[in-house]
């Protein structure tokens, strides 16, 4: 199999970091080196993470923007495929690594593992990661590609380097890009990692807000109050009762909220990411402010 450089990006990752890293150094794949980009830990992540091979590169939390950062670790290694894996993401077997690259092997251009929630995930959010991530050959036509684990050739990622002009969604901007472009992504659900997040509504505002900037440049999509009613309103029948069926009154009264702040924030961020579009603006720390200030504390 191809020789590949795990990419991992870290702040403050002490809570997952050493199961993390545990995992990876237990695949049955063994043909790879790893490459720490840091942003600023100020808990025991490096300290965890020094007990395993690895290269580091310090940035500032300011320098963070993922598709820059992502761009910048794949320069500083040679080798023929790359490997992405989020500080919190888990693999749940030994041979997820070896599946991803063997799929690269195999003709692919990018491969991404099936992500499941954690055990003590609330209900939702294991509704929503089972329809994103199914347990079926193909991945719904919405997740085009995710980094939490994937790997890519380098060839593939040289030809399009990850999207720069919105601070997130630059993996699903790549896959975009693969499908209009003649190149394959393959969704490999029997590489599984264990990735979620119980998101708050205030920290649900700030991932739609960035994903709806991002998706103002990834699909041209505007931005329209109407719309976003709708969905807020589709989401919230569906949530509560998907809620009430399992017997979860607290989540049936939490999904209100939750899809208020989804459907607010997805649709400002729109509006930034269509204003920085059409006035070329490359000014990315908005979405970097309204994301960070709400995760900060989690």
């Amino acid at each position: 199999m191809s020789r590949c450089t795990v990419i991992i990006r870290t702040r403050n990752s002490e809570p997952t970091i050493g199961r993390v890293m545990a995992g990876l150094y237990s695949q049955d794949f063994k043909a790879f080196d790893v490459l720490v980009v840091d942003s600023g830990s100020r808990d025991r992540t490096l300290e965890i993470v020094a007990r395993h091979p690895h290269r580091l590169i310090r940035i500032r939390p300011e320098e963070y923007i993922p598709g820059a950062v992502l761009n910048r670790a794949a320069t500083a290694t040679d080798a023929p495929v790359l490997a992405f894996l989020n500080s919190d993401t888990i693999p749940l077997h030994a041979s997820v690594l070896s599946r991803l690259v063997a799929a690269i092997d195999a003709g692919a251009d990018a491969a991404f593992a099936r992500q499941v929630a954690r055990p003590e995930a609330r209900a939702w959010v294991r509704r929503e990661y089972a329809a994103s991530f199914p347990d079926a050959p193909e991945a719904p036509p919405w997740i085009p590609l995710s980094l939490p684990f994937a790997a890519m050739r380098r060839e593939a990622w040289e030809a399009h380097p990850f999207h720069t002009g919105a601070w997130g969604s630059e993996d699903t901007e790549w896959g975009h890009w693969a499908r209009t472009h003649g190149r394959t992504v393959r969704y490999v659900p029997d590489a599984v990692v264990v990735h979620s997040h119980d998101y708050t509504p205030r920290q649900f505002y700030g991932r739609r807000f960035i994903e709806g900037e991002a998706d103002a440049f990834i699909y041209g999509t505007r931005p329209s109050l109407p719309r976003s009613a709708v969905s807020a309103a589709v989401r919230t029948v569906r949530d509560v009762a998907g809620a009430l069926a399992a017997g979860d009154v607290r989540d049936a009264v939490e999904a209100p909220l939750r899809r208020i702040a989804e459907a607010a924030g997805y649709w400002r961020g729109l509006r930034l990411g269509q204003r920085r579009r059409a006035t070329g603006d490359p000014d990315v720390s908005a979405g970097q402010r309204v994301v960070l200030e709400r995760h900060e504390a989690r």
